[in-house]
């Protein structure tokens, strides 16, 4: 007998600046809401990113982009908190500022790669991170963690193995998952374009015509 499938609940945060959206933020954003059975995932373009190089295009566009990009999958929504808020965009408050609207009882997961989990010791008040919501790890196949330090200190402390850990509590845990993310980087969307060759199939189709009309990278 086929099994129910688990009722939608909750909701997943996935951040970035979006400079310009791919198909590979897209698809992993698709396939984590998906396979953590969240009523949405709330794509978040950051205005002020205080970790990384600042976006090269204005947040205007970036935000017309990704609107752009999300059009056509129901399940996935543009969330603009980050660029309406003046200063650094830190995590930590967007958190607390979606927490608040929803209610305590609610999850709440912030989907991140194993990039930015490595790191994690370097973001805002970032162990309180998991007052407010779970942690989503998104991990390539032969993933590792750290060896030593204070995130593998940390991940232990907060370990879920599954995703049934995470609806049976709003918050605190960290869960890695597997799957195979595209190979597609920003950046190399931006040389492609600054080189004048295609980024057919890497990028949505109207995100294409909006980059082009606007004259972009």
């Amino acid at each position: 007998m086929d099994k129910a499938p688990q009722p939608l609940s909750g909701i997943g945060l996935f951040g970035g600046t979006f400079d310009p959206v791919h198909i590979g933020h897209l698809r992993t954003a698709l396939e984590l809401k998906n396979a953590l059975h969240l009523a949405e995932m709330r794509l978040v373009p950051s205005a002020h990113p205080p970790h990384r190089a600042q976006p090269e295009v204005s947040a205007e566009h970036r935000l017309a982009m990704l609107t752009c990009g999300v059009d056509a999958e129901p399940g996935l929504v543009v969330d603009e908190r980050e660029l309406r808020r003046e200063g650094p965009s830190y995590t930590l408050d967007t958190l607390a500022e979606i927490r608040a609207e929803i209610g305590p009882d609610a999850p709440l997961c912030l989907c991140i790669g194993m990039d930015s989990l490595v790191n994690l010791n370097q973001w805002h008040r970032w162990q309180e991170l998991v007052d407010y919501a779970h942690i989503v790890v998104a991990a390539r196949p032969g993933w590792h963690l750290p060896k030593s330090g204070e995130v593998l200190e940390f991940v232990h402390r907060h370990r879920a193995h599954d995703v049934a850990e995470l609806k049976a509590t709003p918050t605190g845990k960290v869960l890695i998952v597997e799957m195979t993310l595209l190979p597609i980087s920003a950046t190399g969307i931006r040389q492609a374009l600054q080189r004048g060759e295609s980024i057919r199939y890497l990028v949505p189709d109207g995100v294409i015509d909006y980059i082009n009309q606007n004259q972009l990278y």
